[in-house]
């Protein structure tokens, strides 16, 4: 019989936020341990856990994963070519403009690793289950959560691909192919991991579960679930998705900070707003591309803003019909986007370097004349994120997947949609009102302001074309201009603007509507030469 070895990616866990610690166990590869010698206490059961988190960071935040796949489709950002390039193939104007292919990198990466994460959970759950690994105490609670964490790997595959394998066990036969599931199947398959294990899950907020999922991250996970099901199962469920966040806010161990600014500072672990966090560390996370945000948006001048070790790249910038919509009282305009003119750390004017504009000053404004073409200074940049002085080319604020902020919004959503608007109008003033406090009456909003349409100025701007579709017929667009507001730049707004049926209805910059069967991606190509059980996406 072959000696059973568990493989952890210990700087991957350790970046987690989890340690390990040293023991003899560890063969001569340093990165193995034997199955028949282990015997996890402490940190080296934190470590047999946090193997199965990395993948999420991975398959969020590498290049072209689920960060780019839920931004650059959507209405908020573009990435046009640029004086140093991006035109990389077309990829990130047939993103924009929802002409992607079954080939596309952008397509499979987020299936690959979020499969990754999927592979192993089943790995390590089959490995306590089997008795492989003993677990001395706990290990009820661990095997919740471990299921847990592989259902909220199928949120991302539900939301993206809709109608894809459950794969739920890792001892398989050799050649197994799985079946292919509905995306319905798959929804009900999440909902019943989630509900059948949540009650296991610890109620620790921070310390040892801060990155992990506790019942709390779990019932964000089940009111995002059902804030979606509509679109994902055919059925709403709004009175359920209010009920999960109620869960959370009864619990008394979030809250909103003061100032927005907070969750997304260099040193943000102490935040009391983040429910379910991506831990980072540019020290011991060391992919190329594993949380690049400041690479990916500021021009490469904006090192000596920063005192970057590396030089950014240009890319990507915010359409300016999006920051159009903003009242320009709103703290968040200043705060999240970086404009204007750019100085360097010791208040040097910075000078643009490249393109027709070499040699003027590097002033970003809110202008972008063509996805085909742009200048260094076209378009607002992501800044939602501190840039901390002196960064590699990987930053080390953690990533907030779920905040509190996240659970106030989805209850006033479903309150609205269950006629209760004047309800949700209190809760989104209670999110507004750090933002508007130089003028707090504008924080105010009523019932009848959240039943109105979107003040975006839906359209075609690239080039000569130029439409004016507007959004006052959007249902509900006044909410969505709220969630706009709030979440940029954190890796979701294609998901919001599918369930308020804008995503493939509307136009905006350079994309204009191009079938609703793009509110699903395809199944990789790859993945359908390699499981014969595989059927593409309707229209693909």
């Amino acid at each position: 019989m072959k000696t059973k070895i568990l493989t952890f990616g210990l700087c991957s866990i350790i970046a987690l936020g989890i340690t390990t610690s040293c023991t003899d166990l560890l063969d001569e590869s340093y990165n193995r341990v034997i199955a028949s010698q282990f015997e996890p206490k402490g940190d080296d059961l934190n470590a047999l856990v946090g193997a199965a988190y990395v993948p999420w960071r991975e398959t969020m935040l590498l290049w072209n994963g689920v960060v780019r796949a839920q931004e650059l489709p959507a209405d908020q950002d573009v990435l046009p070519a640029r004086p140093n390039g991006w035109v990389d193939g077309g990829i990130y104007k047939r993103m924009h403009q929802h002409k992607w292919t079954t080939q596309d990198e952008i397509v499979l990466n987020p299936w690959e690793r979020t499969y990754s994460g999927i592979n192993t959970c089943n790995r390590v759950l089959y490995q306590i289950e089997s008795g492989e690994i003993s677990i001395p105490e706990g290990k009820e609670e661990i095997i919740a959560e471990l299921k847990v964490l592989r259902a909220s790997y199928y949120y991302i595959l539900v939301d993206l691909y809709g109608n894809v394998p459950i794969v739920d066990k890792f001892d398989v036969p050799e050649g197994f192919l799985p079946e292919q599931s509905t995306q319905k199947q798959v929804y009900e398959f999440i909902i019943k991991e989630i509900t059948e294990n949540i009650n296991k899950l610890s109620e620790e907020a921070w310390g040892n579960y801060y990155g992990r999922f506790n019942k709390w991250a779990a019932y964000t996970l089940l009111a995002k679930m059902y804030l979606n099901a509509e679109i994902w199962s055919g059925t709403a469920h709004w009175q359920d998705c209010i009920d999960a966040c109620d869960k959370v806010i009864a619990a008394n161990k979030y809250e909103l900070e003061s100032d927005q600014s907070a969750v997304f500072i260099t040193k943000n672990e102490n935040s009391k707003e983040i429910i379910f966090a991506l831990p980072f560390d540019e020290t011991y996370v060391t992919d190329w591309n594993a949380f690049d945000f400041h690479m990916y948006t500021l021009q490469p001048s904006n090192q000596a803003t920063y005192n970057f070790l590396n030089v950014p790249w240009g890319g990507v910038c915010c359409t300016p019909q999006y920051i159009n919509t903003f009242d320009p009282d709103d703290s968040r305009l200043k705060k999240n986007f970086i404009q204007g003119q750019q100085y360097t750390s010791t208040g040097e004017e910075i000078m643009c370097t490249m393109g027709s504009m070499s040699g003027q000053p590097l002033a970003y404004i809110n202008e972008v004349p063509s996805i085909d073409e742009s200048q260094e200074i076209h378009g607002f940049r992501w800044g939602k994120f501190e840039y901390a002085p002196g960064s590699t080319n990987r930053l080390s604020n953690d990533w907030p997947q779920f905040r509190y902020a996240d659970i106030l919004l989805m209850k006033a959503e479903s309150l609205m949609r269950l006629g209760k608007e004047n309800d949700a109008a209190i809760i989104v003033t209670k999110v507004r009102e750090r933002n508007f406090k130089d003028n707090p009456s504008k924080a105010i909003v009523t019932g009848a302001d959240l039943l109105k349409g979107s003040v975006y100025d839906y359209g075609l701007r690239d080039t000569e074309r130029t439409t004016h579709e507007g959004g006052s017929d959007i249902k509900y667009g006044r909410f969505l201009d709220e969630l706009a507001w709030e979440f940029t730049q954190e890796g979701r707004r294609r998901q919001d603007m599918i369930r308020f049926g804008v995503y493939t209805k509307k136009s905006w910059f350079s994309h204009e509507p191009n079938g609703d069967y793009r509110s699903l991606y395809p199944i990789p190509h790859s993945k359908i030469l390699t499981n014969s059980n595989l059927t593409q996406n309707p229209g693909y």
